[in-house]
């Protein structure tokens, strides 16, 4: 696709997402300190289907602003297993130096459904671009049967690094800075691509488009290198190759961090943003240990994969 069609897409995709925020102050902090990072434009640039568009924030304050705000509206209306229960006044937004985490106390994730389980390119040519950029646009607002008379872009689930909403945006608050500042917490160079909602400048490297011809990951490093090696399966899924350098670098930050310490496995482990660990973390943290037991860990991940 075209840039200015991604950038065409994009721009509609925020703004009809700012205008379902009722809180003026936060609908324009979010119009003036949002971007698009990630996977979308990735898609976009190949032509394939878009999973969803990852929305990042340049300021603490605005993604603390966005991440409260959507805190009260999960509790306002919160999904029916939650009624009549402690959980909902048990989730807090915290603001820490680096940082903005979601906790949601003894349970580590909320969401709609009863199983809480969340999942975080070929190019095409100038004629067929028009059609993509309509399809994309109807992908970008479809519904589907359970959001049928339900708010559009309502919070459907919140883990401590993100906030999912219906329609197809997910808002990341465990980062927040420029393009630059997000990216180096990325892990392949594809994925770092941006688009800054204040200017409407629409970021593509020339190496992720290299990585994106090739279908051919190329690891840069990433706070979540466990994450990395996980999301790799995805990518084969799809059809692309990976060498054995890329792996050796993953290996080598994975070889950097004490996973016995639990806090530091339960931080790898929430970059992976799925439900199955926070089963893990939550039958290791019941032995209010400090440090992680690796055969004890292997039989929790076994009966919990398993």
């Amino acid at each position: 696709m075209r840039r200015k069609n991604i950038k065409s897409v994009l721009r509609n995709k925020i703004n009809d997402w700012a205008e379902s925020i009722d809180d003026q102050a936060v609908k324009s902090a979010a119009l003036r300190d949002s971007m698009v990072c990630g996977g979308a434009i990735a898609s976009m640039l190949m032509g394939e289907h878009i999973n969803d568009f990852d929305v990042y924030f340049q300021t603490r304050d605005t993604a603390l602003a966005v991440a409260r705000y959507y805190v009260e509206k999960f509790k306002q209306n919160p999904p029916p297993r939650f009624l009549n229960s402690d959980k909902l006044c048990r989730i807090d937004v915290v603001p820490l130096e680096d940082r903005i985490k979601i906790v949601v106390k003894s349970q580590g994730i909320a969401g709609e459904t009863g199983n809480d389980n969340y999942q975080y390119f070929e190019q095409v040519d100038n004629d067929a671009a028009s059609s993509f950029v309509e399809q994309v646009a109807n992908d970008a607002t479809a519904t589907t049967e359970a959001d049928k008379g339900k708010p559009k872009y309502r919070p459907t689930f919140l883990s401590s690094n993100a906030i999912t909403l219906s329609h197809q945006v997910q808002l990341v608050i465990r980062f927040f800075g420029n393009p630059e500042e997000i990216h180096k917490n990325y892990d392949f160079v594809h994925c770092m691509c941006a688009w800054e909602a204040s200017t409407g400048n629409l970021i593509i490297p020339q190496d992720a488009v290299e990585s994106m011809l090739a279908k051919h990951l190329v690891y840069r490093g990433s706070l979540y290198p466990l994450c990395s090696f996980i999301r790799i399966r995805k990518f084969i899924g799809r059809g692309w190759t990976i060498d054995a350098g890329q792996y050796v670098k993953m290996a080598w930050g994975l070889n950097k961090l004490d996973l016995s310490n639990i806090s530091v496995l339960e931080d790898q482990m929430v970059g992976v943003d799925s439900a199955y660990f926070y089963q893990v973390l939550e039958i290791l943290r019941k032995n209010n240990a400090e440090k992680v037991n690796g055969t004890y860990l292997m039989e929790v991940i076994d009966k919990v994969f398993g």
